[in-house]
C-alpha cells in the first residue's frame, strides 16, 4: 500500500507540475509563431483561397493557446480560491470548442485541396470566389454556436439539476468530431494517393504544407479528440493523465503550424531575417519549383519571389 501511495504520488506529481508546466511553455512559443503568421497573412502579404484557410487556422490556434493559458492560470487560483471553479469550466468548455474550429478549418482545407486535383476543370472555371470566406465564416458561426450551447447547458444549467440537454450538446459535439475526422481523413488520404500515384506531377509546397499539417494534427491532435469521446468510459485516475498528456500533444500540435510553413517555404533556400515574409509567401505556392525541361524556378515563383523582396 505505501509503495502503490509512492507512486499515486509520483504520478500526480508529473501530472500537475511537469506536464502542465511543459505545455505552458509551449503554448507560449505557440502565441509567438502564430503571431507572425497572423501579421504577415493579414497585414503583409497578398491572400489566395489558401491563406484565407491558412489565416483563420492560425486565428484558431491562438485563441486556443490563449484560452489554454488562460485556463492554467485559474487553474492555479482554484488551488487558492475554489471560487474561481466556474470560470475554470467557462474556459474548459470553451477549450474545447475551439479545438473543433481549428480541426474544421484543416478539414476545410484538405477538403478544398483535394477538389482541386481531382477536379481542376471545375475547380479552375466554375468555383465560388469567395468560398473560402464564405466557410471560414460558417464554421466561426457553428463554433460560436457550439460555445454558446456548452456554455448554458453543461456549464450553467448543469448546477439546476438538469443534464439532459448537456448530454445532447455532448452528443453533437462528439456527433461534429466524427464528422471532422472521417472528412479529414478520406479527404488526406485521396489527395495522398492521387499525387504521389501521378508520376507526371510534381508536388507543390502548398501540397507539402497541407500534408504536414494534417500530418502533426493525426499525431498530435487527434489524441484530444479520441479522449473526449472516450472521456466517460476511462477511470478517474486515467483520464487525469490522459487529459495531461492529450492537452499537451494538442499545445504542440497548435504551436507546430508557423514553424511547418517556415521550414516548407526555406527549404533550399538561406536563412535570413529578411527573407521571413518570402519563405511564408513561398510555402502557399502552388506551382511546381522546378520545370520540367529545365532546372530553373518557374516564371511565376520567381516573379513573386522578386515583388517580395523588392516590397
Amino acid at each position: 500500500m505505501n509503495e502503490s501511495n509512492k507512486t499515486l504520488s509520483s504520478d500526480d506529481a508529473v501530472e500537475l507540475l511537469i506536464l502542465p508546466l511543459l505545455t505552458f511553455v509551449i503554448a507560449l512559443w505557440g502565441l509567438i509563431g502564430n503571431t507572425v503568421v497572423i501579421w504577415l497573412l493579414g497585414f503583409r502579404l497578398r491572400r489566395n483561397s489558401f491563406s484565407v484557410y491558412i489565416l483563420n487556422l492560425a486565428v484558431s490556434d491562438f485563441l486556443f493557446l490563449s484560452n489554454l493559458i488562460l485556463m492554467f492560470i485559474v487553474t492555479i487560483l482554484v488551488l487558492f480560491n475554489p471560487i474561481f471553479t466556474f470560470a475554470l469550466q467557462c474556459f474548459s468548455a470553451t477549450f474545447l470548442v475551439l479545438y473543433i474550429l481549428s480541426l474544421s478549418i484543416l478539414s476545410a482545407i484538405s477538403t478544398e485541396r483535394c477538389l482541386s486535383v481531382l477536379c481542376p476543370i471545375w475547380y479552375r472555371c466554375h468555383r465560388p470566389r469567395n468560398l473560402s470566406v464564405v466557410t471560414c465564416v460558417l464554421l466561426w458561426a457553428l463554433s460560436l454556436f457550439l460555445v454558446i450551447l456548452e456554455e448554458i447547458y453543461c456549464t450553467l444549467i448543469v448546477h439546476l439539476d438538469n443534464d439532459g440537454w448537456c448530454q445532447v450538446t455532448e452528443f453533437v459535439i462528439a456527433s461534429w468530431l466524427i464528422f471532422l475526422f472521417v472528412t479529414l481523413f478520406g479527404s488526406s488520404f485521396t489527395l495522398l494517393v492521387k499525387m504521389c500515384g501521378s508520376q507526371r506531377k510534381k508536388l507543390t509546397r502548398l501540397f507539402v504544407t497541407v500534408v504536414l499539417s494534417v500530418l502533426v494534427f493525426f499525431l498530435c491532435g487527434l489524441p484530444l479528440g479520441i479522449y473526449h469521446l472516450l472521456l466517460s468510459r476511462i477511470q478517474e485516475h486515467s483520464n487525469k493523465v490522459a487529459s495531461a498528456w492529450s492537452i499537451l500533444l494538442s499545445c504542440i500540435n497548435s504551436s507546430s503550424n508557423p514553424i511547418i510553413y517556415f521550414l516548407v517555404g526555406s527549404f533550399r533556400h538561406r536563412l535570413g531575417r529578411r527573407n521571413l515574409k518570402v519563405f511564408f509567401q513561398r510555402a502557399l505556392e502552388d506551382t511546381p519549383e522546378v520545370e520540367e525541361s529545365g532546372g530553373s524556378l518557374s516564371q511565376e515563383t520567381m516573379e513573386m519571389y522578386q515583388s517580395s523582396v523588392a516590397s
